[in-house]
């Protein structure tokens, strides 16, 4: 069977992405379909699998898996690329609402350029010390849909983050889910630079939307920056969130960006034998 798709860039997050209306996968099917068709070099490759479905409450609704095949929650760049596939599918208008397992979420397409509503934030705490390799870390962790750990260091280039994000992804003081974990510098006016281990990936990616966000909101808690906030990605690009903190609650959570078509195109069976 060839498998129409999408491949898709969100910041150099990369998605594949299939228009299940009309479901042809099982669950099961589509976790293994993700462990194989993400491989690079030996397959389509990419960072997740996602599949566009039918909703009652929303435009669509969205099942969504990395490249390891397990299911997340929520993913900015993933949600960004979602939206734009429903829009230029006709699936939705430029105005549009998805269903996720973290709520519902509403984005804006204009163009290359994607505003996506985040879900509310929770589960914040500030500077608790965290033991790895015998040293003392302090780490501040929000849940934007799914858990970070926020680290601030000076030198963001030096840190060897896929050893480090893998040590601290794992750590007991995360069990049993394990966390996706951001090295965050901070620059003058609230700019960041910001490299994330993204858990399901277990790899550093080029971007990652939810660790954006947490990085931004644990800074402004800290009074490094205010809203909007510029995030500069190892990918490159600048990214854009938007918030509003009263006391400890946050309130309408936006990140924005541009989403890419890289190319569309079938995908053979041999690609995921």
């Amino acid at each position: 069977m060839k498998i129409p798709f999408m491949k898709m860039s969100g910041s150099g997050n990369d998605f594949i992405l299939i228009d299940h209306r009309r479901p042809f996968f099982s669950k099961a099917q589509m976790q293994e379909l993700a462990r194989k068709v993400c491989r690079r070099r030996i397959s389509v490759g990419a960072d997740g699998l996602i599949f566009i479905e039918s909703s009652e409450g929303a435009d669509f609704k969205w099942q969504f898996f990395n490249a390891d095949g397990s299911e997340a929650e929520m993913c900015g760049n993933g949600g960004r690329c979602a939206a734009r596939f429903a829009y230029l599918k006709g699936i939705a208008g430029p105005s549009l609402t998805f269903e996720t397992l973290a709520g519902i979420l509403s984005a804006r397409v204009e163009g290359m350029r994607v505003k996506l509503e985040m879900t509310n934030p929770h589960s914040l705490k500030l500077d608790e010390p965290l033991a790895v390799e015998g040293k003392s870390l302090s780490v501040s962790s929000l849940n934007t849909g799914v858990p970070h750990a926020v680290l601030f260091v000076e030198d963001v280039k030096g840190w060897d983050v896929g050893r480090m994000g893998r040590l601290i992804r794992n750590h007991p003081h995360f069990a049993p889910s394990g966390t996706n974990v951001n090295f965050v510098r901070v620059e003058k006016g609230s700019h960041l630079i910001v490299r994330t281990y993204e858990r399901g990936v277990e790899d550093e990616t080029l971007a990652c939307g939810t660790g954006v966000v947490a990085s931004s909101l644990i800074s402004a808690f800290k009074g490094f920056v205010t809203s909007p906030v510029s995030v500069k990605t190892q990918g490159g690009e600048v990214l854009k969130v938007h918030f509003e903190i009263e006391g400890k609650e946050v309130k309408k959570v936006y990140y924005e960006g541009d989403v890419h078509i890289i190319y569309e195109a079938e995908m053979w069976e041999e690609a995921y034998l």
